[in-house]
């Protein structure tokens, strides 16, 4: 079948207004992520339970991780346009009711409806460029959708600062609304699509098998060794259940007509090192970005502006360094540029190894930088050689497996990173703490976060706090050093001869 794209029968696609458009839906979701990351602890502040602070993520990553596979297949199906519209409406319902949580619990359950509508944006919007550009073309137009990322930094975590600090944190979630009303208007008016309309057998038992394996891990890695021991019936029980549920999911869609995860394209050699590499660089991604600003105001005692515009740095690298690829993919092909990638995110992690309270924030905004131009080479990479693999009909999954594996590596981070977080933090505590300080628990880890809050502490109370924040974190991290380690492995086996320009 030819790309419907082109020759649709109710008009000609405009390629730069639609251009437009997906990099609107594609800021919609960059935005959400600087600005939740940045407004996090006001909110942990405000509505309380520290112990729940990665589940705000993870509830999130979880409804991304687990849709991204069914809407990627919908699109081959259906096509994109009516697929990517029903995402974006289910992610603006999200987040308006994000914006009038009044409890932590509450904010959670509508990060998961946010997050049913995000699993949509990112892999069909990529997709749509795909689509109506070239395989020449694909990799410059990939720097222009990574510039999106470039500016969120910028306006982000600016904007988020701006918004705790002098108004509210319920409007880091409003601030979508009008961005995804403009992306949806663009998109309907000027991406026409005439798909072969014939009968589908959607995967629903695949789908429901996805979505009960990737809970059951979720749980088990958020819970595991915090409220539950590892060795408990609960563990032991969503570990069988997950072991049980994948295995399913791997036989049932090796004889589905129509699978979610259509496993034959995992055979060409560069996909599967691209795919497996997106889950280990995806679990540092979230540990940095979920975790950074937390470290920058808690422990360096910054605004929260100023934690924002440390990882702003990440999200400046990473456009920059897709820019590039543009020419280093057709210069030294899709190994090369990927394994310079591969060595900038460990060069990036180990600056957070040494991170201490006194390096300040230029420090941590340093491996942000770093780091965010290796995921840059590396996630551009990754995606124009996917694409320039598959034919249309596979297109849409492809690009949605590839999206799967770096959320699902998020869903992995947030949950594993964050119980890591809690356990050692708890342990720090309950070791140290003194009768004179009071009990301090995880959760007065909250009273870091707010300066008032910080200043009324004692002096003693406020050192131990601090002090076990940083040796916590200093685990996340050099379990975010691990995974830079083993995706730099994973690069080295991409195929030598697979050229940009074979595309």
């Amino acid at each position: 079948m030819a790309n419907p794209i082109s020759n649709s029968k109710r008009g000609k696609t405009n390629r730069p207004l639609v251009l437009a458009a997906v990099m609107l839906a594609m800021f919609m979701g960059a935005i959400e992520a600087t600005i939740i990351s940045t407004a996090m602890p006001a909110i942990v502040a405000d509505l309380g339970g520290f112990t729940l602070y990665s589940w705000v993520f993870s509830a999130y990553l979880l409804m991304n991780a687990v849709t991204v596979l069914i809407y990627g297949k919908l699109s081959d199906l259906f096509g994109r346009k009516p697929i990517l519209f029903i995402g974006i409406t289910i992610f603006l319902i999200g987040s308006i009711l994000c914006g009038f949580a009044t409890s932590m619990e509450a904010l959670i359950i509508f990060r998961l409806i946010q997050g049913f509508g995000a699993g949509a944006v990112t892999p069909i919007a990529t997709t749509i460029v795909g689509d109506i550009y070239t395989a020449e073309e694909r990799a410059k137009v990939q720097g222009y959708l990574a510039s999106v990322w470039g500016i969120s930094a910028v306006t982000g975590p600016a904007v988020g600062g701006l918004l705790v600090q002098y108004v509210s944190w319920n409007y880091v979630f409003w601030i979508n609304i009008p961005l995804g009303i403009l992306s949806l208007i663009g998109i309907g008016f000027y991406l026409h699509e005439n798909v072969e309309k014939k009968k589908h057998e959607i995967d629903y038992i695949g789908a429901f098998l996805l979505t009960l394996s990737i809970s059951s891990l979720m749980f088990l890695l958020v819970e595991g060794g915090g409220r539950w021991s590892w060795g408990s019936w609960q563990i032991v029980s969503l570990l069988v259940l997950f072991i049980v549920t994948i295995s399913l999911f791997v036989y049932h869609e090796g004889r589905a007509k129509e699978p979610v995860m259509p496993f034959t394209i995992w055979k060409e050699r560069s996909i599967f090192v691209a795919n497996v590499t997106s889950l280990t660089t995806g679990i540092m991604l979230i540990g940095i970005s979920s975790f950074l600003p937390t470290f920058v105001q808690g422990v360096m005692e910054q605004t929260p502006i100023v934690a924002g515009f440390t990882l702003t740095a990440m999200s400046v690298g990473w456009p920059i360094a897709s820019t590039l690829s543009g020419r280093m993919l057709i210069s030294f092909g899709y190994r090369k540029t990927s394994l310079i990638g591969g060595v900038a995110l460990v060069i990036g992690s180990v600056v957070f190894v040494t991170m201490t309270g006194s390096s300040g924030p230029l420090w941590a905004a340093l491996g942000s930088l770093i780091v965010g131009f290796g995921m840059g080479l590396t996630s551009t990479s990754f995606i124009v050689s996917i694409q320039a693999t598959v034919s249309w009909q596979q297109r849409g999954i492809a690009t949605a497996a590839n999206m799967f594996m770096r959320n699902l590596g998020n869903t992995i981070g947030a949950a594993l990173l964050g119980g890591i977080l809690n356990n050692r933090l708890g342990n720090f505590l309950s070791e140290n703490s003194k009768e004179s300080e009071g009990k301090l628990t995880v959760d007065s880890a909250n009273l870091l976060l707010k300066e008032d809050e910080r200043s009324n502490l004692s002096e003693s109370a406020r050192e131990l706090l601090q002090e076990g924040l940083t040796q916590s974190l200093h685990w996340v991290y050099y379990v975010v050093l691990t995974f830079a380690l083993v995706s730099l492995i994973l690069i080295s086996f991409i195929p030598k001869h697979k050229k940009g320009s074979a595309s």
